[in-house]
């Protein structure tokens, strides 16, 4: 049982909730539970909730019929996110979180090599043990303090908070200063001393579930964690011992779903103990992604048949930056982004510099100062907008909502957001053009970042209602269109326009009409306390909207545009538009200059000119290549063979 204390709860009445409690035969703890302040009330005792909710200080109570209370999702029905390092990493939520690095520290050259190249590959966060608890006493065990300082060091420099096995309460506070998350590795799982230790040393802490544990087991030993003082807990499955020997354990992809469900802890995999055996890990890998876990732990070595740990189930850097690339695409499938962070002294900027073109609209004005990462987005909340803005952003990233697009485009111009976050076209429906030609109007913004969401309609209604009791349908027009053999099934439904598809959902929970549904997502049902009457009713399930970040460009140098904020530095895609002299072959010539240089076309397609009749100016996405200079060769020859060019932006692009 959980007791949730009042803000303006007093010492004295603290004290006296937990005399009540231990009177009446409970085991109490206090604990803190994100912004809550909670006394927990273990053991077999027997109390009265309604006369314990009216005790002074208590706001409410909360019963679970779970052994782990304070991991149960009944005690917390949100999902927890976990931050490491200051917060620039994230475990949980929208984002797939990937740890990557040695089983063991070897040598100050082999951890920063590993660093370095599981960096540049995606990786967020370093693994490596500088104590490993072996089966074997003659097996090498690590580097100990020393091999800790090296990780930390290569962490450091390479802009990556770092993960370790703490093996000993003892070694427990020796490491606190240097390692941003303890790992509990699976031998000591039931280490209930430990856990104890290092719970009360309040940091992140990164719990593998024992071979031989049941999920019950593995959850209670969180609560150790959690009871003990800490708040950030990640569960990690690592495969358990049966009789299979084929691989070194077997991994348990029903527990990814089945955790997630009893509790509200970011779960992740290590597919690398799991299998044992290096080719089979990136199956296991995706699987584990598919499966819903918020993001894996990796085993790479850049010789890994000179590793003295763990060799064998590996991964070479080339298997592990192609992975990274699977897990890129498989992401927006299951409804998630691959996390990736600033590195070192970018602040995650990305630059490049191109001449700017004159302004058909909006000259530059001077900006008000920044709102720091407040992110501007079309419709109400719980908008496939705002679902976006959580992959790239985060969840908690401050946000505004503006009543059309073009106030997003006004809002980032003139300071009220650092950004923004706007639909340019749909797998389905194809191109937004307003939003195409808004770039044109406003020069001074570029394209920063791309994601694409995979849009799942749903038909929301009020909690009473049912699907006999549904008269009228809201939604956008797209909505309509992309559900359109599930409304025609229902032909006595009279559909109703909005502006968006959230807006339908927000004006039924306003109205509290009964007999109204509405077509949208299903986080809009969420936020605006409404239920799921029937979930996946699109036509087409491949569909997908393509949304951009956009940002202002650098006021200082009118050729540059600087994005900040969770953006990689080097960007992989760029966004031109142009039009071409009115001859034979004038297109073809700037084609052939990007093919010529390299570069792979995306996207190409033709939009009328606003003022001229018949004429034409095309939109293009390309691929940056990797090759120094082909991508800065290539627009300057395009200038020289276009007209109207508009540099957009070059950005980190989604696979």
């Amino acid at each position: 049982m959980i007791v949730v204390l009042s803000k303006n709860v007093t010492s004295h009445d603290k004290e006296l909730i937990r005399i009540y409690l231990r009177d009446r035969g409970y085991t109490v703890r206090d604990q803190q539970l994100g912004d809550d302040e909670v006394i927990g009330a273990a053991g077999k005792g027997v109390v009265d909730l309604r006369e314990l909710g009216l005790l002074p200080g208590v706001e409410r109570v909360a019963a679970t019929s779970k052994p782990y209370e304070l991991v149960s999702r009944e005690t917390k029905t949100g999902d927890t996110i976990v931050s490491i390092g200051g917060g620039n990493v994230k475990i949980g939520g929208s984002r797939i979180t990937v740890i990557a690095g040695p089983c063991a520290v070897e040598s100050r050259e082999q951890i920063r090599e590993t660093a370095e190249t599981v960096r540049e590959s995606g990786a967020v966060l370093l693994r490596g043990g500088a104590y490993k608890p072996r089966t074997s006493p003659y097996a090498f065990q690590g580097l100990g303090m020393k091999g800790l300082e090296y990780m930390k060091e290569a962490g450091e420099a390479c802009g990556m908070p770092i993960v370790t096995e703490v093996v000993s309460p003892e070694l427990a506070v020796d490491m606190k200063d240097l390692t941003d998350m303890f790992q509990i590795g699976a031998r000591n799982m039931q280490n209930f001393e430990l856990l104890k230790k290092v719970g009360a040393l309040g940091k992140p802490v990164l719990l593998k579930r024992g071979p031989s544990a049941t999920i019950e087991e593995w959850l209670l030993s969180a609560e150790y964690l959690l009871a003990a003082g800490t708040k950030d807990v990640v569960l990690c499955e690592r495969g358990i011992r049966t009789f299979e020997t084929y691989t070194r354990n077997t991994l348990d992809i029903s527990a990814i779903p089945v955790v997630k469900a009893l509790s509200h802890l970011p779960v992740i995999v290590d597919p690398s103990h799991a299998v044992g055996i290096r080719a089979k890990v990136a199956p296991a890998a995706l699987a584990a992604i598919a499966a819903g876990a918020d993001g894996l732990t990796l085993e790479v070595h850049p010789r890994p048949d000179d590793a003295l740990s763990d060799g064998p189930q590996s991964l070479y850097p080339e298997q592990f930056e192609k992975l990274m690339r699977d897990i890129e695409a498989l992401a927006p499938v299951v409804g998630k982004e691959l996390l990736r962070t600033p590195r070192p002294n970018s602040g995650g900027t990305i630059s490049a510099v191109f001449s700017e073109t004159p302004a058909r609209e909006h000259r530059r004005k001077t900006p008000e100062p920044l709102q720091s990462q407040v992110v501007a987005y079309n419709g109400e909340s719980g908008a496939f907008a705002e679902q976006a803005l959580m992959r790239v952003f985060g969840e908690e990233a401050p946000r505004i909502q503006v009543q059309s697009f073009r106030g997003i485009f006004d809002a980032v111009l003139e300071g009220s957001a650092a950004a923004g976050m706007v639909p340019v076209e749909n797998s389905l429906a194809g191109s937004i053009h307003e939003n195409y030609d808004l770039f044109l109007r406003y020069p001074d913004i570029a394209i920063a970042g791309e994601v694409k969401l995979r849009i799942v309609h749903c038909l929301i209604a009020d909690q009473r209602a049912d699907m006999d009791s549904i008269a009228i349908v809201r939604s956008h027009p797209q909505g309509f269109a992309q559900c359109r053999n599930f409304l025609d099934k229902h032909p006595s439904w009279v559909l109703e326009a909005c502006n968006d598809t959230a807006g339908a959902v927000a004006s039924i929970a306003r109205e509290g009409a009964v007999k109204v549904a509405a077509i949208a997502g299903a986080a809009a049902a969420e936020v605006h306390g409404l239920k799921v009457l029937k979930e996946g009713i699109e036509t087409n399930p491949l569909n997908y909207t393509r949304f951009l970040v956009i940002r202002r460009r650098n006021a200082e140098n009118t050729g540059t545009f600087v994005c900040t904020g969770p953006v990689p530095e080097r960007p992989t895609k760029a966004s031109l538009v142009f039009s071409v002299p009115d001859k034979p072959g004038s297109l073809f010539a700037c084609l052939k200059i990007m093919a010529d240089q390299g570069i792979n076309l995306s996207k190409l397609e033709s939009r009328p000119i606003q003022g001229k009749p018949w004429e034409y100016q095309f939109y293009v996405d390309v691929t940056i290549p990797e090759k120094d200079g082909a991508f800065s060769r290539a627009m300057e020859d395009l200038k020289g063979h276009t007209e109207d060019f508009h540099f957009l932006g070059a950005y980190r692009g989604s696979l």
